[in-house]
């Protein structure tokens, strides 16, 4: 059972909070690396919920393998998001707020594809030729990069 599950048997369907973590993976051509999530119909950078005992980085990479099969080598700090845009309430009724640590990078290895339930589709988009359906609670982030926000962004 995962954490996540436990503090669910726990607690129910009541806020919990937790730390998210991703990475704005870029192309040598100056994309992003965006998956469209099988769950709902919008798209998203790669990541998920830390584990506990994880660190950031190692959380946001190993998130970015389970769901895309890249290995990212060396990833930036991109920004710190908090706020009332980290507030989500799921279909099921679960809620919860999560903070969320962005990292960057250019750099990875590996061949793209699909590795999990998660997503149906993973593409490169421009900046300028971004899906509308962007993941609400991950468009600030998104637009700041698309954008060319000066990093670390601290919202």
């Amino acid at each position: 059972m995962s954490y996540i599950q436990h503090m669910r048997s726990l607690i129910g369907t009541e806020r919990l909070f937790t730390v998210g973590c991703g990475i704005i993976v870029e192309d040598e051509d100056g994309r992003i690396l965006l998956q469209h999530r099988s769950d709902a119909d919008i798209w998203g950078i790669p990541g998920g919920i830390m584990e506990i005992g994880e660190s950031f980085t190692d959380a946001a990479v190993r998130e970015v393998y389970e769901e895309t099969g890249l290995t990212i080598l060396q990833p930036e700090l991109f920004g710190l998001y908090s706020g009332e845009s980290c507030y989500v309430t799921y279909p099921n009724g679960d809620q919860m707020y999560s903070v969320q640590v962005i990292f960057y990078s250019k750099d990875y290895d590996g061949i793209l594809s699909q590795h999990d339930e998660e997503s149906k589709d993973h593409q490169f988009f421009d900046r300028s030729s971004l899906p509308e359906n962007l993941n609400p609670r991950q468009k600030s982030f998104i637009m700041d990069w698309a954008e060319g926000t000066t990093r670390p962004v601290l919202k």
